[in-house]
C-alpha cells in the first residue's frame, strides 16, 4: 500500500474531526464542546506529530533510548492533557464538557484503530523507507 494511503488512514481522526462539525450544528449540540475538543485535539496532534520527528532523529542517531523517551512521554502526556481540559470545561460549562469529552472519546478511537492499521499495512515497508 502507498504512503499516501497509509497518510490518509493514519489521519482519519482529522476527517472525523472536520465531519463533526456539521453533525454538531445539525443536532443541535453546544458548539463550545466542539470547539474545546478541535482545539485540545489540534494541540495534541501537533505534540504527536513533534515526537515522531524527535524520535526519528534520535533513531537515525543511534539513541534508540531517547528515541522511546519521546514516544512514552508524550503518549502518556496527551491523554492526560485532554482530560486535564475536559475536566475544566465540564466545571466550568458541564454541558460543553461533556460534549468535547464524547467527542475526544471518538477521535481517540478512530486514532487508535487508524494509527494500527496504518502501522499493519506498512509492515511490508524495509526499515529505511519507514525512516524517512
Amino acid at each position: 500500500m502507498g504512503n499516501r494511503s497509509n497518510s490518509l488512514i493514519a489521519n482519519l481522526d482529522l476527517l472525523v474531526l472536520v465531519l463533526a462539525l456539521p453533525v454538531f450544528v445539525a443536532l443541535g449540540f453546544d458548539l463550545a464542546g466542539y470547539a474545546i475538543a478541535a482545539v485540545v485535539w489540534c494541540a495534541q496532534r501537533l505534540v504527536q506529530v513533534w515526537a515522531e520527528r524527535q524520535a526519528r532523529r534520535q533513531l537515525a542517531a543511534g539513541e534508540r533510548t531517547r528515541a522511546m523517551g519521546f514516544v512514552a512521554s508524550t503518549s502518556l502526556a496527551r491523554p492526560w492533557l485532554m482530560s486535564a481540559v475536559v475536566l475544566v470545561a465540564c466545571i466550568i460549562d458541564r454541558e460543553a464538557g461533556l460534549y468535547a469529552a464524547a467527542l475526544l472519546v471518538v477521535l481517540f478511537t478512530v486514532n487508535l484503530a487508524a494509527r494500527g492499521l496504518a502501522f499493519l499495512l506498512g509492515k511490508d515497508e524495509k526499515p529505511e523507507e519507514a525512516a524517512r
